[in-house]
């Protein structure tokens, strides 16, 4: 889920690197390999008597920080303990840049670093800033009711900042989600709620934080009162019509899911139709035309954009992180994370342009769209790498007769969810998501180094919608995709996708992404005895890159797809070389792959092809299937008797158990046969 981090103001831009005496000493350092860190000296300024020392500390640990390669250094002084107490320092500003240092060390860190700054006892003084910001929020709320026209209180950015901090450390500890409970931290994210038509930013991280600890906490849920659902109720119905409003609608909605089992029943069905509807409305929003004229606008003032292009590229020659954040973030905190470990600190950086920040929090709504209702389509039946490897469960040692094969059997969703899916015409809005924005939108980003990194973006929003369309297919009837034409157009899309450019695509989010929506379209279509749309080529080209990928995900999905495919045509005549190909593609994969999942789901495969049909005999006795199959067998047990206890979840483990089953039963099925 995406995350977003905001600073209401610029602080001056400090030297991350104190006096310049220290230049030398940095330039030695890097000459011995070494990571130079001032930070013995800025955590002793931390400790100075004079506030504006402490908040310069505080400023430029916050800038530097963001190199994640200095972050062991700072810890190793005890960072989280130095800053900690200056959240309730008596100088506002010291306040605001002290919660700022440490929301970039939680965001950059990950989540050993976050776990770490609860171990550090980080919550204690953030709950206590925490509780000041709610009593002073209230006490504004009730002036301003009376005064109208009161100046916004220099509260509401150090409780961004706060609940910043709080978000991450949410997302990555128990201990934090814990302590969020037991201390009541709901009424201060709410109060920051209801600021949202003053005070969007603030809301927003609010929502965000929202979101992320109402998911699965069953321990919050009595904290939601009906004064706390109303607001989130005000959210949801609220009209402003601009995209920061839209995003906070959707990450609103995001939280009204995760916590409908406390509405009222008389409410459920329309609050579940505004959920829907509002992710529908976010979806819809036209990402190619909203970026090109958000672009087109930004750049309009030459001047402007070359002073900005040109600081740019200063900063990216010296790798300089000089500037303070300043604006909202919203992408995921392990996904920052991963961005900051790659060299990308973009969601760290100040916006350049008003039109920036709208149109980054546009792609952050239509993520966070469409990973809710990926979410929302999954069942609480086994993950998704293992419910459709659960093949056969039949005691009976006959049941090879009938195959092994995936059966088809969608997650429940309530009557009420499906027909608002439909309504709101999700599938549609997905399947429109699924297609990477046009050239020229794409170009207008590449031309300014400010609004590249939407690029990857929209890039991950389409790995989003694709992984939505799988959980789509898996929940909705045939005739509500659209009926059996609806699905081979779908499946001539995914093949465009897949196999329109000269080269297989290689990004490994996009493939793990593509072959999850293809393999769940293959079993639909399997399902209704449709005709295969891939073709040969097509399917050996795309497993055989699969089967290659690092991503587990990935090589389990194309050796599903061959399995799928496989047992479709040992139905049909004159298929015997194609079977041929695909039960050799699974063999070799069930032997070599080092990831038992894998190995598993090829063996699974093997079975539902080979399990019945006379074309499939055929080929199983000219490729001496049952022989290969009975000298890997020993193998496949001593592996998941070695492998199966640290390496695999306990349904993963249920289910290579069941496979090892099933592969004695087919071996016995097939000896048999061969004996009549």
């Amino acid at each position: 889920m995406g995350k977003k981090r905001t600073n209401k103001f610029a602080r001056p831009q400090f030297s991350p690197i104190g006096p310049q005496n220290n230049i030398k000493e940095e330039k030695e350092a890097e000459e011995v390999g070494e990571v130079y860190s001032p930070a013995g000296d800025l955590l002793e300024k931390l400790q100075s008597v004079n506030p504006d020392i402490r908040e310069f500390a505080c400023a430029s640990i916050s800038k530097l920080v963001q190199e994640k390669k200095v972050i062991p250094s700072f810890l190793q002084k005890d960072v989280v303990r130095c800053l900690g107490p200056l959240l309730l320092d008596p100088s506002v500003g010291v306040r605001e840049t002290a919660a700022g240092a440490l929301r970039n060390l939680s965001a950059c860190g990950g989540y050993d670093v976050c776990d770490e700054m609860v171990k550090q006892d980080v919550m204690t003084p953030l709950t206590a800033l925490l509780r000041e910001c709610c009593v002073e929020l209230n006490a504004y709320r009730v002036t301003s009711q009376k005064q109208k026209g009161a100046d916004k209180p220099y509260v509401e950015d150090i409780a961004n900042e706060a609940i910043s901090i709080l978000w991450n450390l949410c997302e990555s500890s128990s201990t934090a989600v814990s302590v969020f409970n037991k201390e009541g931290l709901l009424d201060v994210c709410i109060q920051c709620l209801r600021r949202f038509k003053d005070n969007v930013e603030l809301a927003i991280s609010a929502a965000y934080c929202l979101q992320t600890i109402s998911e699965d906490n069953a321990e919050l849920l009595p904290s939601l009162i009906p004064s706390a659902l109303q607001v989130l109720e005000m959210v949801l119905l609220s009209s402003e019509d601009n995209i920061e409003h839209s995003l906070l609608r959707t990450l609103a909605a995001g939280t009204v899911w995760n916590v409908k089992s406390v509405v009222p029943l008389s409410s459920q069905a329309d609050t579940i139709n505004a959920v829907i509807r509002i992710l529908s409305e976010t979806l819809e929003q036209n990402t190619n035309q909203i970026i090109l004229t958000l672009g087109q606008a930004a750049h309009a003032m030459p001047k402007v954009e070359a002073g900005i292009e040109m600081e740019e590229e200063m900063i990216n020659a010296d790798d300089d992180i000089s500037t303070l954040k300043d604006g909202m973030q919203k992408t995921a905190h392990q996904e920052k994370a991963e961005n900051v470990k790659n060299g990308d600190i973009s969601d760290l950086l100040p916006f350049r342009s008003e039109e920036l920040k709208h149109a980054t929090a546009l792609l952050a709504a239509q993520q966070t769209a469409l990973e809710i209702i990926v979410n929302m389509c999954c069942s609480e039946d086994p993950s998704d790498d293992e419910w459709e490897e659960i093949s056969s469960s039949d005691e009976s040692d006959n049941s090879m007769t009938e195959g092994a094969g995936m059966l088809f059997s969608p997650p429940c969703l309530s009557a009420e969810v499906l027909s608002a899916l439909v309504i709101y015409l999700i599938p549609k809005r997905v399947l429109e998501k699924t297609e990477f924005p046009d050239s020229v939108t794409v170009d207008i980003c590449m031309k300014y180094p400010s609004w590249q990194h939407l690029i990857a973006k929209m890039k991950r929003i389409q790995c989003r919608a694709l992984t939505c369309l799988h959980n789509l297919l898996s929940v909705l009837d045939i005739e509500e995709l659209g009926g059996p034409v609806a699905l081979q157009a779908l499946s001539q899309h995914l093949a465009k996708l897949v196999f329109s450019q000269s080269e297989l695509p290689k990004d490994s989010e996009f493939l793990e992404a593509v072959t999850s929506a293809i393999r769940s379209l293959l079993q639909r279509i399997a399902s209704q005895n449709l005709p295969q749309s891939l073709t040969a080529q097509q399917l050996m080209i795309l497993c055989e890159a699969g089967a290659q990928c690092e991503n587990t995900s990935t090589r389990v999905n194309v050796v599903a797809i061959m399995g799928i495919s496989g047992s479709a045509l040992a139905k049909e005549d004159n298929t015997a070389e194609m079977l041929k190909t695909i039960g050799n593609f699974l063999l070799q994969v069930a032997k070599k792959d080092s990831s038992l999942v894998v190995v598993g789901e090829a063996l699974d495969a093997l079975i539902d092809v080979f399990a019945d049909g006379k074309e499939a005999e055929k080929v199983a006795d000219q490729m001496k299937l049952v022989q290969a199959l009975k000298s890997f067998q020993p193998i496949f047990k001593s592996r998941i008797q070695k492998e199966g206890k640290g390496n695999i979840t306990p349904d993963q483990r249920l289910v290579l158990d069941n496979v090892k089953i099933n592969l004695k039963r087919f071996i016995a099925y097939q000896e048999a046969l061969a004996k009549k």
